[in-house]
């Protein structure tokens, strides 16, 4: 069990402080030349998560389990302040204080959304309180659709308008995952007990099948942005940013499956 509590908190934070690190740079990105306390801010979270990825990969899995509990408190407060940075910056942005920044409402919130997240989890591994099976499910499920949502609606504005096809096809897993999110909202109230492992199996098969698809749409469009293919505001490690985390929720729906045919004892 000490094996795997330190396996899982190292994976989380490998993967999200990437992300935190990232997010930092897009937000810099997007702020006008004069907001020069937001972007020293930016650029402070950046070597903050960048320091914390590092050391996540001085670890092994024979690390000190009480040694991994501090740090993931110690991630965990980092991750704490990067969200109360976006939520300032959503709130600028909202009251029309930062005016001509490229910086989407949407995607403020949604990157916040995934700081919150990742301490979440953090608290969770600490704590030892993880959700029953079919509750993660679809809670992990309910985040992430709507976090492929987000995706493709970003890259549909982000797009070159000439682009019609590819916006197009922006525009139709936009609308999809807006349903897949529906379905998983529904499923949420209903709150199905292990018992009813078919319907939780369906509703993974069902949302790999269109993960998948959109992966390989990121794919493309990263490939094509990297060899400059297409017309676009998309910053090529943005594209590899959102293609990164389709698989992060294909692993995720992968390691679900593996649970429910009784394959692995972990969530």
């Amino acid at each position: 069990m000490h094996t795997e509590f330190v396996a899982r908190s190292l994976e989380e934070i490998r993967f999200w402080s990437r992300i935190m690190k990232e997010h930092s740079l897009f937000l810099k990105l997007g702020f006008r030349c004069e907001d020069t306390q937001l972007i020293q801010e930016a650029n402070q979270f950046f070597s903050l998560f960048e320091q914390i990825e590092n050391k996540s990969h001085s670890y092994t899995e024979a690390a000190d389990p009480e040694e991994i509990r501090r740090f993931n408190t110690e991630v965990h407060a980092a991750a704490s302040h990067i969200w109360a940075f976006k939520r300032k910056v959503l709130g600028l942005i909202i009251h029309c204080k930062l005016p001509g920044a490229n910086n989407f409402p949407l995607l403020v919130d949604h990157i916040s959304r995934e700081a919150n997240y990742f301490r979440n989890r953090l608290e969770e591994l600490n704590t030892g309180r993880l959700e029953p099976l079919p509750d993660a499910i679809i809670d992990e499920n309910v985040f992430f659709l709507r976090i492929m949502a987000d995706h493709a609606k970003f890259i549909g504005h982000l797009l070159d308008p000439s682009e019609r096809k590819l916006v197009e096809q922006a525009q139709s897993f936009s609308r999809d995952f807006d349903q897949l999110l529906f379905q998983a909202v529904d499923l949420s109230g209903m709150r199905p007990q292990s018992q009813t492992q078919p319907l939780l199996s369906q509703f993974l098969d069902q949302n790999r099948v269109s993960v998948v698809s959109l992966r390989d749409f990121k794919k493309t469009a990263r490939e094509l942005i990297e060899a400059c293919r297409i017309k676009s505001i998309i910053h090529p490690l943005l594209a590899d940013h959102v293609f990164r985390e389709a698989e992060r929720f294909l692993f995720i729906i992968d390691r679900f499956e593996l649970h429910l045919t009784g394959k692995q004892g972990m969530k």
